[in-house]
């Protein structure tokens, strides 16, 4: 479950990506990427689901995370991570283990959720791709492929609501078959939120053995 977690962290980091391609696909993803940047913060529930048919492997969870400027507060799986701007904060309540570390803006694996929309990143080639009605929604696909020929990544659809511009799902589809989808239930925008939500109070984790990393 652990791994399955940090997986989940990791495949949120890639909704980071900008394809670096022309047109209509490279306009709506500036375009995605300036809307969500206008936001004082940002609230999003979503459902996590991974496949591999060949492996008969099925996997659903759901999560949220409160994004402001570069700290949030992620839930999933049971596990809570929290970034205040200068410390990660990693809580597993089921090990009653906390562990925290310094950011590291070079470690690709602290790569902060707050960017996941922003798509500033190079990496992938991009193309319009289908359009679908999605109950009631316009959902315009954007199709990125990795430019790393050796990338794990085949590639990944981006699904983006057409009225409001932002993200709806998120299809990755990796070279030995697993998909992986991230499905956004509810995108909330500039909601009252205290700054002790990115706070971590160890105070509250008494019995906890903390690991502190550096």
């Amino acid at each position: 479950m652990k791994k399955l977690g940090l997986l989940v962290f990791a495949f949120l980091v890639t909704m980071m990506a900008k394809a670096q391609a022309p047109n209509d696909a490279e306009a709506l993803l500036d375009e995605v990427s300036s809307k969500v940047e206008s936001y004082d913060n940002i609230l999003i529930d979503f459902k996590y689901s991974l496949e591999n048919t060949a492996e008969n492997v099925k996997h659903e969870t759901r999560g949220d995370v409160s994004l402001k400027g570069e700290k949030y507060l992620l839930n999933i799986m049971g596990t809570t991570r929290i970034f205040d701007g200068n410390k990660l904060y990693t809580i597993i309540p089921e090990d009653e283990e906390i562990n925290i570390s310094s950011y590291d803006p070079e470690d690709e694996q602290n790569i902060t959720p707050s960017k996941m929309l922003t798509f500033y990143n190079d990496g992938y080639k991009s193309e319009m791709g289908k359009v679908e009605d999605l109950k009631g929604r316009k959902i315009q696909y954007v199709n990125l492929t990795p430019i790393d020929s050796n990338a794990e990544i085949k590639n990944i659809l981006l699904g983006i609501d057409k009225q409001t511009k932002h993200i709806y799902n998120l299809i990755q589809t990796q070279d030995n078959g697993t998909k992986i989808t991230i499905t956004v239930n509810s995108f909330k925008t500039n909601q009252p939120l205290p700054e002790s939500l990115f706070q971590f109070r160890e105070d509250r984790y008494k019995d906890y053995y903390i690991n502190r990393l550096d």
